[in-house]
Parts: structure tokens; sequence; C-alpha cells
């Protein structure tokens, strides 16, 4: 196997060693990355009052930086090709910590698009994509586990992030809270200085030249896949966003309302390295696609079911539930993709597909929001996201069966052609032997 991947790499990854010290560091800057733009939720009402804006106006805050963070991917992509993923993420970390501080002294919603949403969004961006790449080159066999710990960084830092910031809101107001949060997000830089490159020689020039060609999009499971998760993503992070305005609307008080995403995160933590053990198993891993086509639908079916909830405790069993299939699609969405397109192409497939999804990550929640705005009622946007996620699910079981049939026939080919090359092998070398003998008996007699 090693041999293999040496030959298609260009170097065996080492899948350990100080790997899992790179997974830390992963573990942070995705932490930060994904909880970042849910738990800054706690401060919408108070913001969203003090600048006398609307629910789907407030709502382009969290979606703007979230596109940005998505569009990001190729810019990020060629950088990580260019100078690796240590410096990528340090430079990331620091134009996160400078948005927050500059957005604390916003004067208006404007202001708070410009520094969090775009300037923190594409800080984001340079956190995640190249935590993401690095895994993939520092591990191969135990990929899904290492993948699974490291998306693991955002419940665990979502479950922390939403009291915290709660606490902050009360201690310093909105403007405080910002200004402290620039602060933290600076630890990004630390967990950037721990990616160290690996000495993997040529690979660098592969990756760069392949960053050029949109050739992915011949992939047939490549195809499937984007199209399947650009379907999700219109209602992926709306029901997060909107988790606990929807709690204080229903009636549960603040610190009630934060700890529902608390909850979810605790799930999803445990969630994400257990789908990733599950995924990594022999049953699982051949046909990982349909795992993941299966969270979405949960998920979607999750949704649905929200508004029958009724009083904390309800919403806390919606909670529970939700960060579980959560938790699974979020340890499977980079893994399904370097499944499906392998190592190499990983980095260049991570930017299409980031940005391509951008476009329903930054429509879903201001749709979402605009749905309570006309109605009044959260209600409909809950059956909106999770009929979205069920058709994105049913969509992916249904052409990944087909595409996984489609590879099982041209493996069987493959294998009756390579078996029926043996067989002539076998026939030629096995006439040449009687040749050889006629021959050897032939001198004998004379």
């Amino acid at each position: 196997m090693g041999a293999v991947l040496d030959e298609v790499l260009g170097y065996t990854p080492p899948d350990g060693g100080w790997g899992w010290v790179v997974v830390f560091g992963a573990f942070i800057s995705i932490g930060f990355s994904y909880a970042f733009p849910k738990a800054l939720t706690v401060y919408f009402k108070e913001i969203r009052k003090h600048f006398g804006v609307s629910y789907s106006q407030i709502a382009w805050v969290s979606s703007i930086m979230l596109a940005v963070m998505y569009a990001g991917g190729p810019i990020s992509s060629i950088l990580v090709n260019r100078y690796g993923c240590r410096p990528v993420v340090i430079t990331g970390g620091i134009m996160c910590g400078v948005s927050m501080v500059a957005a604390s002294f916003s004067t208006s919603i404007t202001h708070l698009y410009i520094c969090v949403g775009i300037v923190g969004g594409l800080g984001l961006s340079f956190n995640l994509q190249p935590s993401l790449t690095i895994i993939g080159r520092y591990f191969q066999s135990r990929r899904p586990i290492a993948n699974g710990l490291a998306m693991a960084g955002s419940p665990v830092f979502l479950c922390t992030l939403a009291p915290l910031n709660q606490f902050l809101f009360d201690r310093f107001g909105w403007r405080g809270g910002f200004f402290i949060l620039g602060g933290m997000l600076l630890n990004c830089c630390v967990a950037g200085s721990l990616m160290r490159p690996l000495s993997i020689g040529k690979y660098e020039f592969n990756v760069i030249s392949c960053c050029t060609n949109l050739s992915l999009f011949q992939h047939r499971g490549f195809i499937i896949y984007l199209i399947g998760n650009m379907v999700m993503f219109f209602g992926f992070f709306s029901p997060m966003i909107f988790l606990a305005p929807y709690a204080k609307y229903r009636g549960v008080d603040e610190y009630s309302a934060a700890s529902l995403l608390s909850a979810l995160a605790l799930v999803d933590m445990f969630a994400r390295p257990g789908t990733g053990m599950l995924a990594n198993t022999r049953w699982i891993r051949p046909r990982v696609q349909y795992l993941f086509s299966f969270a979405i639908t949960y998920n979607g079916v999750c949704h649905l079911l929200c508004p029958l909830a009724s009083g904390y405790w309800g919403l806390v069993a919606y909670a529970v539930c939700y960060g579980l299939v959560y938790g699974m699609v979020c340890a499977l969405l980079f893994e399904c993709l370097m499944d499906l397109v392998g190592p190499c192409r990983f980095s260049n497939a991570v930017g299409l597909v980031t940005i391509l999804e951008c476009c329903p990550v930054l429509l879903g929640p201001p749709i979402a929001g605009a749905l309570v705005d006309m109605f009044g009622d959260y209600s409909y946007m809950f059956y909106l996201c999770g009929a979205v996620m069920l058709t994105a699910g049913l969509f992916l079981f249904i052409m990944n069966f087909f595409n996984y049939r489609r590879m099982d026939r041209r493996a069987k080919r493959a294998q009756e052609k390579n078996m029926s090359l043996q067989t002539i092998t076998d026939h030629q070398e096995q006439r040449l032997e009687e040749e050889r003998r006629d021959t050897q008996s032939k001198l004998l007699e004379v």
C-alpha cells in the first residue's frame, strides 16, 4: 500500500506522528471557522434593536460571513499551493482578529457586513481550507478518523462560545464582546504554527497544475456530490442560526436559549469522531456516500418535526437529534469529497466546491429570515429547510446508487478483462513450455 501511495502522491502519508499535532491545530482552526458565525447569533437580538433592522437584514451578517468563507476557497487553495498551509492559516487568524475589533466600532449594519462578513469571512476561509488539505496530506488509512476529530472542533467551540458570548454580552455589551472575541480569534495563528509542512517533492507542482484545469467537471461522482451539496446548503445553516431566536420567540429565557446551542454542540462533539470511526470501518468506507446521504435525509426530517416540539424540553429534544445528524453531515462532508477525487485533486476540488456553494450559503439564511418577517412565525422556515434537506438527501442516495452500480460494472469488466488476459498469458506460457520440451526431446534423440 505504501509503495502505491508513494507512486501516486510522490510520498507516503505518515498516518500519525506529528500528524496528530496537525489534527489538533486543525481542530482549533476548523472550530473557529464553523462555530464562530453561529455563536454570533447570541448578539443578533440586541444588534437588531440597536440598528433598527429586520430579521432578514441581521441574518445577512452570518450569511455573508459563511458565503465569503466558502467563496474564498479558490483563493485559499491557490495560496496554500504556493506558500503552504502554515502561513495561510496564520494570515487568516490575523484577519479574523482585526475584523472583530474593527466591528466593535461599527456605526451601521453595513459596517458589520463589511468587517464581520467580508473581512472576517475571508479570514475564516484562510483557516478552513488549509486545515482540511493538510489532514489529507498527513493521513490516508486513518483519514476518516482524523477528519472526524478535526471537525469535532466546531461543536466543541460552539458549546463554549454560545454561553461565553451570552456572558460577554451581559457584562460588556455587544461592542465589548466583539472586541474580546477579536483577541480570541488570534489563537488561529497558534493553530497555524502547528501545521508543519511535509517534504513532498514534486507533489506541490502537480497540485498547482491541477488547480488550473476544470477536469473535475467530467467526474460523475463529483458532479453528483456538487449538485446535492448545493441544494443542501440552502437549508443547512438557517436552523442553527435561528435556533436561539426561535427559542426566545417561544418564551424561553436568554440563557436557556443559548443552552440549546450548547446541548446541540455537546451531542455534535461526540457525533463527529464517532461518525469518523464508523466511516473508517471496512463495511462502511467502500460505500461511505450512502452514510452521507442518510445523514442529510435524517437532518431534513428533524427540521420538519421541529415545529411540533413544545416547551423548552421539546426544543432540547430537537437540539439533541439535530446535533447528532448535523455532526454526521459535517464529519462526512469533506471526507466524501476526498473519497471521490483523492488527495491529489482534493485542494482543487475544495476550491471549486466552496465557490459554487457560496450562493446557497449566502441566500439561505436571508430567505429564512424573510419567511419569519413575512409570516411572523418560525415554523415555515423550519418546514422549508427540512424539505430542502430531505430533497438533497434523497437525490444523493438515488444518484449514488446508480453511480456505485456503474462503478461495480466497470470494475467487473476490468476484472474479467484481466482474467482473460491472464488466461491468454497462461496458455502462451504453457505452449512455450510444450515447445521447449519438444525441442529438448528432439535434441536428446539426435
